[in-house]
């Protein structure tokens, strides 16, 4: 099997960089796989599960918050708004983001927060931690 180079950036790094065999990505209609020689594109991706099949046939998987990918020439960028390796996720973290963004979402008038803001943290904290459930028994 052949393999292409991807990488993952992140505000704060680079949280991945190596040649693979496939990447699955929850994109915006739906989630999509790339493999080697994939035609070129640039698409968007959301809230979800990003899933990494390395070069000796191991997974690798990260949440993650939304983002852009461009594949191009058996490169593959990942520009992630967020994103964690489900592994290394801390759910006690996680449950207490969840709270905190219910907090916020249950009088918005009141609280005088940003919304979508808040919504986009309710939904990351609950891919997280459905996530963590899902995939802590590997």
């Amino acid at each position: 099997m052949q393999f292409f180079n991807l990488e993952i950036v992140a505000p704060a790094k680079i949280t991945f960089s190596a040649p693979v065999k496939s990447v699955t990505i929850p994109g915006t209609l739906g989630e999509f796989q790339v493999l080697y020689n994939h035609a070129p594109m640039i698409a968007t991706f959301e809230v979800g599960k990003i899933k990494i099949v390395n070069e000796n046939d191991s997974e690798t998987l990260y949440a993650t918050g939304g983002g852009t990918v461009e594949v191009l020439n058996n490169k593959v960028l990942v520009l992630a708004d967020s994103i964690e390796e489900i592994e290394k996720i801390d759910i006690d973290r996680a449950k207490n983001a969840l709270e905190r963004a219910k907090k916020r979402l249950s009088d918005p008038d009141k609280n005088k927060i940003d919304v979508t803001r808040a919504e986009a943290a309710l939904a990351r904290a609950m891919n997280r931690i459905h996530l963590t459930e899902k995939y802590s028994a590997r």
